[in-house]
């Protein structure tokens, strides 16, 4: 057993600030206990799309470095939440997760496949395809904490990214987050709890909150639930975290007394 823990964030367009507001949670996180420490979605910017490319870095850039530091000092893996990564398009950038083991090295890397291009009937207007690149690769993480799969943000809508991760043997999925707040008060548990349930596996959500632009508020609610669908911590609103245990062994008493994977007929 061990803690993991979904930092919830509220990121602006200064990568500076957000670096340091990610290191102080990170060592809080660290300082109360957690081994698995997951970053929001984007945590090093939130701003405007048309910005984002400026923002680009590589896997070698300034935020997973500052992560690979983070995982060494504080001997954790950090799941460094997801980062605008340079592409082959010089157009695009790829929406990037990456898992950090406690020597620095990474453990997994993943680019979001599910792009959100959404019209939100509160006005705000989303087209991340049109300057972000889709991935097309899954990815499990083979670690001391378990296996671990990857995800970001809409891809959550998407029950068969997270079948084909489960079929990978993942026993807690992270899915590092920006919600809308007119989506995410209605969708973001009942979607988290489903994924748990659907696949018999932990789900860590940091999550982004509050506005970030005249247009753009997330909701929050940064979780950590359990594979019965139970919802084991949330964040409250504001910068903070949720922290609770996983425990590899429910995962195998919850597949053993109810086996549904097992039963799968496609």
């Amino acid at each position: 057993m061990y803690l993991a823990a979904a930092l919830q964030m509220t990121s602006t367009v200064d990568r500076a600030h957000n670096h340091a507001r990610a290191a102080r949670l990170v060592a809080a996180a660290a300082d109360a206990g957690a081994q698995l420490i997951g970053l929001p979605e984007m945590w090093p910017f939130m701003g405007p799309e048309a910005e984002r490319l400026a923002h680009a870095e590589t896997l070698e850039g300034p935020s997973l470095s500052l992560c690979r530091g983070l995982a060494e000092e504080h001997g954790v893996w950090i799941l460094a939440g997801s980062i605008p990564e340079q592409s082959p398009d010089a157009a695009k950038v790829f929406n990037t997760s990456a898992l950090v083991s406690p020597d620095g090295t990474l453990a997994g890397v993943y680019r979001k496949v599910h792009l959100f291009d959404v019209d939100i009937p509160d006005g705000a207007r989303y087209r991340e395809s049109a300057g972000v690149a889709s991935g097309s690769e899954t990815c499990v993480a083979a670690t001391p904490l378990g296996k671990i799969g990857l995800s970001v943000c809409y891809d959550l809508r998407f029950p068969e990214l997270y079948r084909a991760l489960s079929a990978k043997g993942a026993e807690l999925v992270t899915v590092p987050s920006a919600f809308t707040l007119y989506t995410g008060k209605d969708h973001w548990e009942v979607l988290l709890r489903a994924r748990a349930i659907e696949d018999l596996c932990y789900v860590l959500a940091p999550a982004q909150f509050g506005r970030h632009s005249e247009k753009r508020v997330t909701y929050g609610h940064a979780m950590l639930v359990h594979p019965w669908g139970t919802v084991l911590a949330c964040a409250a609103d504001g910068e903070g975290m949720a922290i609770g245990p996983v425990d590899l062994g429910e995962v195998q008493r919850v597949r053993r007394e109810l086996p549904a994977l097992a039963h799968r007929r496609l």
